[in-house]
Order: structure tokens, then sequence, then C-alpha cells
């Protein structure tokens, strides 16, 4: 059956936005975390792939993207399909950022494209600031590996730049409430998955003979793509744009946290400075005020 209208509404109004959102900034990274744990046994591909089948799967019987699809006008058919490719590419590409970068550092690179939209669309110089202290920050954590590891920042910048997509057409999926977002997410899931089929299921299925790499994998996706994007479109249903965009300045401490304890990635004081200037310049910016 899907899920009534009304539960998801009442479930965003119940609950403070913030706490759903606290609810993502965990798992955000505590998913990835335990993705990068498996990339040894599946491969990077077949863990982004297991990640994107198992949202989809879930999300199938509660949502049934196929009926989504079908009311959809156009407009809306172009965003699924927006969000969901969004989906897929910026999934793969976090993966792959991972696999060859700490954690820490793709996390910041990825709030220096939210502070540069918000630049763009209200030039003030308090969002020049803004911008250069989150620029500065991401340098420092950079370090040496501009000549290092030049393609796992290429991967980590490409993720950065999707995943402002990914905020600003969340955003315009959750617009008419949380039960509305929670839907056109699971068609966008489903779209994700026809995308990453021929892309992952060659290296995932090298799990399929061992049903403890099957049961990590599903672990992988629930914990990376269904607790935190439910979270999210919870979130969104009820925060304008501007003040979402203002509480990502968590998440770079977030993911220095699960990355030291998960992954035994330690942060040096030069990290953790340049974690604390993305976090300011992230906290300072000033988006332009939409709506939801």
């Amino acid at each position: 059956m899907p899920l009534p209208n009304i539960t998801l509404n009442r479930l965003a109004e119940a609950v403070p936005p913030h706490a759903w959102f606290g609810v993502s900034a965990i798992f955000h990274y505590l998913g990835p975390s335990f993705a990068v744990l498996l990339f040894p046994a599946v491969g990077v591909l077949g863990v982004a792939w297991f990640r994107i089948a198992t949202a989809a799967v879930f999300f199938a019987p509660l949502t049934r993207p196929w009926r989504t699809i079908r009311q959809a006008d156009a407009r809306t058919r172009l965003l699924l399909l927006g969000l969901g490719a969004c989906l897929a590419v910026m999934n793969t590409s976090f993966y792959l950022a991972l696999d060859r970068l700490p954690m820490s550092l793709v996390a910041a690179m990825e709030f220096v494209g939210t502070i540069a939209v918000a630049l763009y669309g209200l030039r003030t110089c308090r969002n020049l600031l803004a911008l250069g202290l989150a620029v500065l920050g991401v340098l420092l954590l950079i370090d040496v590996k501009w000549s290092t590891d030049p393609l796992g920042l290429f991967w980590a910048s490409l993720n950065g730049a999707l995943f402002v997509g990914y905020l600003i057409l969340g955003h315009k999926a959750a617009r008419e409430g949380a039960s509305g977002g929670v839907e056109r997410l699971g068609a966008a899931m489903a779209i994700a998955f026809v995308i990453l089929v021929p892309i992952g299921l060659v290296e995932a299925a090298k799990a399929f003979g061992a049903i403890e790499l099957v049961l990590a994998g599903i672990a992988v996706g629930i914990c990376s793509s269904v607790i935190p994007y439910v979270s999210d479109q919870l979130a969104m249903s009820r925060l304008p744009r501007a003040t979402f965009a203002l509480y990502l300045a968590i998440l770079p401490v977030t993911a220095t946290v699960i990355a030291a304890i998960m992954l035994a990635q330690i942060p040096t004081y030069q990290d953790i400075f340049g974690i604390v200037l993305v976090m300011v310049g992230v906290a300072l910016h000033m988006p332009a005020r939409t709506s939801v």
C-alpha cells in the first residue's frame, strides 16, 4: 500500500525540522563510512549500485514510482528525471572521491558550491567573505593533493557541483509537502537505478555469492540513501532553502568526527583549522530568499 499522504505530513509537523536535519547529518556520512569499508570487497561502482538499488527497492512498494511518473505533467517529469540523474551521478562521484581522498576533504568541497551560488544570487561583501573563507579552508584541507591526486579532486568537485543541484531539485520536490516530496524521491530513485544499472551491476555481481556482502550492501543503501534522503524531505518541507543551507554548516564537522571514529582518518591541526573555516563560511553566507 502507498504511504498515506497524511502520515508523512503529520510526521514532518510532529517533529521539529532541525531534528530531521540532525538525523540526516549523521547518516549522510555514517552510511558512506560503511561504504568505504566495503570498497575492497565489492568495488566502488558495485557499492554505488547497491546504494541506489536498495533505495529504489525500498521506495517502490511505498511510493509506487511508476504511478508518480505516469500521473506527472511534463514539467514534473523533467524534475524527476533531473533529480534521478543527479542522484545517480552524485552518489557515484562521491564514492569515487572517497576511494581516493579523506572524507573530511570531500565533505568540505561539497559546500563551496552552495556559497558560490549564494554569491551569484545575492552579491554582497558578506557572501564574498564567506566564499573566501570556505575556499581557503578547502585549500588547507587539499594541501599537497593538487599534485598527488587530481583525479580524486575531480570526482570531489563533480560531487560538490551536483550537491548544489540536489539541494535545488530536492526543495522543488518537497514544495507540496513531505509526502509528495518522498513520492517524488521514490520516482527519482527508480530513475537513478535505471541509469546506474549498466555502470555498477558488473562489480556488484561479485557480491551476490556471499550473503554477508549482500547484507552489507543493503545496509549501506539504507544508511546512505533511505534514512538521510527521507529526513531531508521531512526537513525541506518545512524549512526555506536559505535556512536549510545555513544548517549545512555542521556537516563538515559531522564528516570529520565520523571519519575519525569509523575510518581512523584522524585530522591534523591544519585539517581542523580548514574545517572550521569552511563551517564559518557556510554559516556566514546569506542565501537569496527563495521559497520552498
